[in-house]
């Protein structure tokens, strides 16, 4: 049986099990709504050559059309790097085109959390372009990990106190690099309405590096971007939560309304 109201599918940003958000997500689920967090593919070292974006987007899509197919409308959000293969993966799953093709279901609004959100074209490093750089590090197995946690936590986790913030990225895991020069090739920001948590503190994606993702949808799309501002780092799950649970409600109260 599908939820009464849309569910909230969550993709984590790089670095990162969805396991991070459970905090968030009990929250929110509390409020007697439903949710779905989603894992990357490119996140934790694995055996073989690390995963693309194209893995971590097939996934993602996969996840969504087994939730549309049990009839539920999704709320679908991404959070840093999980904007680019949250994008990538509405192809086919919107509830739009779920229903041309006479199925129940689908993405009914898609919400970028401090996201990478680039032209189709783009990749992750070029919507990070202008930002701090050299806090991550690429082995010669074609893996990301964050050698100096001081420094990373500086961008990462800016509002809480140093010793806090490298608690925090001390738990992160390995992150596939070449998913970093992955290309988006599908713009899933067309096919539903769209919403953005803007981070104004945020130093990782820079103010800057938001604000083009917005103007790159609203290009794409024609159309005006429900926007929300809020003054947190990049990590407002950590930071903020109860800002972030309250937009999750706002998102999934507006669903598929422009």
């Amino acid at each position: 049986m599908s939820s009464p109201k849309p569910i909230l599918a969550l993709v984590p940003g790089s670095f990162n099990p969805s396991s991070v958000y459970a905090p968030l997500l009990v929250t929110f689920t509390s409020h007697g709504y439903a949710a779905h967090p989603i894992d990357l593919r490119t996140v934790g070292k694995k055996p073989g050559s690390p995963p693309s974006m194209y893995d971590d987007a097939a996934h993602i899509n996969s996840e969504l059309a087994k939730l549309a197919d049990e009839g539920e409308e999704i709320v679908l959000v991404g959070h840093s790097y999980g904007g680019i293969p949250v994008s990538e993966s509405i192809k086919g799953v919107s509830k739009a085109e779920r229903e041309k093709m006479g199925k129940k279901g689908g993405v009914v609004r898609v919400a970028y959390m401090t996201a990478l959100v680039p032209e189709v074209g783009g990749n992750a490093a070029s919507a990070l372009e202008g930002g701090p750089s050299g806090y991550t590090d690429v082995g010669e197995d074609g893996w990301m990990t964050h050698p100096d946690p001081a420094l990373t936590a500086k961008y990462a986790f800016s509002d809480l106190p140093l010793s806090e913030g490298t608690k925090w990225v001390k738990t992160f895991s390995e992150h596939s690099a070449i998913s970093f020069a992955n290309e988006l090739t599908y713009a899933g920001y067309k096919d539903v309405p769209v919403s953005y948590l803007f981070c104004e503190a945020d130093e990782c994606v820079i103010p800057a590096a938001q604000q083009r993702a917005i103007d790159v949808i609203e290009k794409a799309n024609g159309g005006k971007v429900d926007v929300t501002r809020i003054k947190s780092d990049h990590c407002p799950n950590v930071s903020h939560p109860e800002m972030v649970v309250d937009w999750f409600v706002g998102l999934v109260e507006k669903g598929g309304k422009e």
